[in-house]
């Protein structure tokens, strides 16, 4: 489509490191190019990206959201950003969509594409101005959510979610299962 030319980047935000790394590789994969070399990642404390990438991907938490606008506040080294599962809308994915707002009248000619679950696009296009709303039919596939409390309050997590897996299993053994999962916790005692 013509982006990512004239030594500009195509940049795109994932929510998590696991999957800006998991979509570098797989979009490097599907390339077939050397992953670093026109597909990269940028994470926190990594960076798997030569001078000339034209693709990225961001890990938004930490790098589009603090270095990349510190560094170059008019993103002049993209010409294309993909906010990716927007709809999680975390402080940083708030942070990032506000600096765009303000940022796209004074760059026209940077595209933005907002990618998010189906019940957030008229959320965003009323946000931005001139924007279209875009959708894709993907897989739909049934899912059932299952909540299962801590035996007691020192049941360890890795037991938790082990014990829940079994319980599935018992239930369904040739379903999927997607275990969410709390963020980093901090321990106390560790200073």
């Amino acid at each position: 489509m013509g982006r990512g030319q004239d030594g500009r980047r195509i940049g795109c935000t994932q929510p998590r490191r696991i999957a800006a790394t998991s979509v570098a590789k797989r979009v490097a994969e599907e390339l077939q190019v050397e992953l670093g070399a026109e597909v990269g990642y940028q994470i926190r404390f990594q960076d798997n990206t030569k001078r000339d990438v034209t693709s990225r991907e961001i890990h938004d938490r930490w790098h589009l959201a603090r270095a990349e606008t510190r560094g170059d506040q008019m993103l002049k080294q993209y010409d294309t950003l993909i906010i990716d599962e927007a709809h999680e809308r975390s402080l940083n994915i708030d942070f990032i969509l506000g600096y765009l707002h303000r940022l796209l009248p004074k760059r026209p000619d940077l595209k933005v594409v907002i990618s998010s679950q189906r019940s957030m696009p008229r959320t965003f296009a009323d946000f931005f101005t001139d924007t279209e709303i875009v959708q894709v039919e993907g897989r739909a596939f049934p899912v059932e959510d299952v909540y299962q409390p801590p035996l007691d309050k020192y049941e360890r997590l890795a037991d938790q979610v082990a014990r829940a897996a079994e319980d599935l299993a018992s239930c369904d053994p040739l379903g999927d299962t997607l275990v969410f999962l709390p963020g980093e916790k901090r321990d106390s005692r560790r200073r």
